[in-house]
């Protein structure tokens, strides 16, 4: 096990109309006018925006709005959003919605009190150390933005797809997670979320690391709960108790507890990004298609992390690692086939890929190699991806 500091200052606030306690929640953060960031306008339509709304207020907190979202966000938002909150003197930002709302939220607190571009954190140039509070209403349990200090925003010019993490400063101050406000979300898009939450937990439990059985164990029961649970969302939406399971995990999956002690691998959340990037794909259906390739490849040169996975999650009974590497590569690609994600690139609507140009952004983004389970030049980078066809 390696050396690690851990510090998640996040207080989830889990349950029935826990989104009522929000003011509450901004208040004792510090706030006292706030931006609220939201999506395409599901949660003005259902009412949820009008009880946070009316929450803040009854705490004494006045608000502004930033609303329309979209998945893959993009730095012309966050731009916007830094500008509103310098003209009205906003001192604290709440996100409702899911990891691109969140991400979005996160990106512009950070830019608000930095003299230079935001994007100068993203690019490497600077380091983040302040940022504006951010607290959370969790409506798509996927991302685990709620929980960690990461945050990924394209930048519309020359279609750079960064993730930043930081230890400390981007993470929310609090996450309100109701799971009854999952229940309407369509079937695609819970399984997205699924695949998500899942590479979030496989990006660290692939690591060259030895002796992490702690930490392996934990993502092993994430994971298996995941694939006990996510039959049980799809088949009935307003399961109540699947859908906090899964919310639960979502957040477990992504708030750094799987990672602690050990090297994290993250070249499929780089593999997809590229995907997103270029063609528009939803995150999670495209982690669906990647994830399988890479752990083929992986399946070829490091075989026994794989088969440990098999086991342990999928209950394959295969003594030879080799083996059971390959029958725990078809066990991910059925299970996530069961929930309706797509598989290939082709499923994604990607019918003519361009495998130079995704293997070049790749590298160009992520360096090269890149990798820490297996590392990615930019040959075995093509291979992957032609293993998506």
């Amino acid at each position: 096990m390696d050396n690690f500091s851990y510090q998640s200052p996040t207080r989830y606030v889990f349950g029935r109309a826990a989104e009522e306690q929000t003011g509450k929640l901004a208040a004792a953060m510090g706030c006292h006018k706030a931006l609220i960031v939201s999506g395409g306008g599901s949660a003005r339509r259902s009412g949820l925006l009008g009880r946070i709304e009316e929450s803040l207020r009854a705490a004494g907190i006045a608000t502004l709005e930033l609303t329309g979202i979209r998945p893959n966000p993009t730095d012309d938002r966050v731009y916007e959003g830094i500008s509103l909150c310098r003209a009205e003197g906003v001192d604290g930002i709440i996100a409702v919605g899911g990891g691109s709302v969140i991400d979005t939220a996160k990106a512009i607190a950070g830019g608000v009190p930095y003299d230079g571009d935001f994007w100068d954190f993203w690019a490497g140039k600077a380091v983040m150390e302040k940022a504006l509070p951010v607290g959370v209403v969790l409506t798509i349990p996927a991302a685990g933005s709620e929980g960690s200090g990461n945050s990924v925003i394209t930048k519309l010019d020359g279609m750079h797809k960064i993730s930043l993490r930081t230890d400390y400063a981007l993470r929310p101050k609090f996450a309100v997670m109701n799971p009854e406000l999952t229940f309407t979300l369509p079937p695609e898009q819970t399984a997205a979320g699924i695949a998500d939450m899942m590479a979030h937990i496989m990006e660290r439990y692939f690591s060259p690391t030895q002796e992490v059985e702690v930490t392996d164990r934990v993502a092993e029961g994430v994971l298996r709960t995941i694939v006990e649970e996510a039959p049980k969302v799809m088949a009935r939406p307003d399961d109540y108790e699947a859908r906090a399971n899964i919310m639960w995990c979502g957040t477990l999956a992504h708030n750094g507890i799987c990672g602690c002690g050990r090297r994290e691998d993250w070249a499929s959340h780089g593999l997809e990004h590229v995907l997103s990037a270029l063609y528009g794909v939803t995150h999670g259906a495209g982690l669906a298609v990647v994830f399988p390739a890479w752990m083929t490849l992986a399946s070829e040169t490091k075989p026994a992390k794989v088969a440990q996975f098999g086991r342990r999650v999928f209950g394959i009974e295969e003594e030879d690692d080799s083996k059971a590497a390959i029958a725990a590569v078809a066990a991910l690609r059925s299970f996530f086939g069961s929930l309706g994600l797509p598989l290939t690139l082709g499923e994604l609507g990607i019918k003519d890929p361009d495998f130079a140009a995704m293997t070049a952004m790749f590298h160009r983004d992520k360096g090269n190699p890149f990798g820490a389970y297996i590392s990615l030049t930019p040959k075995e980078t093509e291979a992957v991806y032609r293993l998506m066809v």
